[in-house]
């Protein structure tokens, strides 16, 4: 028994025979506990130096995710010449994705220059075309004619502007379009999220109709001369090269 530790507390009383009763009550000291400066100091400095590695790491991150989407600069000049390639396909052919029957309305193959891109994960869409593209070809695909126009992206729809039109409006309407686009595998789905404002892209695949069981349906526009809601192609993407 370690007294020095405890303090011992007798009460002493005599029973009715004259025994002494010795009552003992233990009871543990308030012994004051000291904080140590230097240990204070070494978890001021961990935590500062976690901190600052914490914010070093952090802007490594979105100086990559800053510079991985950095538009490619191009030389002036018409940089594709080729319109969109577009034929009527000779049979039925369906496919299946995420619950929906994809009906292939005509093949396309197309040339043209990323002038936005925009991702999709909550909308009705996103299960399927992930990835909207905004192409540009002929005079929309001119470095000179594009520094002059602000284009976004965002619902589905591609949007430019201009203080003074560089070209004619029906050029800007019909030598670039908003495609959403469906990857027809997961290489395919790499390579679509991986493109950036810049890029020149071949794209071959088909033009599509989507539905579902519950009434969806999601079609393709068939010309490049509309405009407005309904005007976007949707695309199957069998093959993509990008430079």
């Amino acid at each position: 028994m370690r007294v020095s530790v405890w303090h011992l507390i007798k009460d002493q009383a005599l029973d009715t025979q004259g025994v002494a009763i010795i009552q003992v009550e233990w009871s543990k000291p308030n012994i004051p506990t000291f904080a140590s400066p230097a240990k204070d100091r070494l978890k001021l400095l961990l935590g500062r130096i976690a901190m600052r590695e914490f914010l070093i790491i952090g802007g490594l991150l979105l100086g990559v995710y800053v510079w991985s989407g950095r538009e490619i600069s191009r030389p002036a000049g018409v940089l594709v010449a080729e319109e969109p390639v577009q034929r009527e396909v000779s049979t039925t052919r369906t496919a299946e994705k995420a619950g929906h029957r994809i009906a292939f309305l005509a093949s396309f193959d197309v040339r043209a220059r990323v002038l936005a891109t925009e991702r999709y994960w909550f909308d009705r869409g996103a299960a399927l075309a992930p990835v909207d593209l905004a192409l540009g070809w002929g005079a929309m695909s001119n470095s000179e004619v594009l520094r002059q126009l602000t284009i976004s992206q965002g619902g589905r729809f591609y949007n430019w502007w201009a203080k003074t039109l560089p070209i004619a409006r029906d050029l800007i309407e019909t030598q670039s379009a908003n495609m959403h686009m469906i990857p027809a595998n997961g290489d395919v789905e790499r390579r679509l999220k991986g493109l950036r404002a810049g890029n020149l892209v071949r794209i071959r695949g088909f033009l599509v109709e989507v539905t579902d069981r519950n009434g969806f349906r999601w079609k393709s526009s068939l010309t490049r001369n509309d405009t407005g809601g309904g005007a976007c192609e949707l695309v199957w993407v069998e093959s993509l090269d990008a430079w």
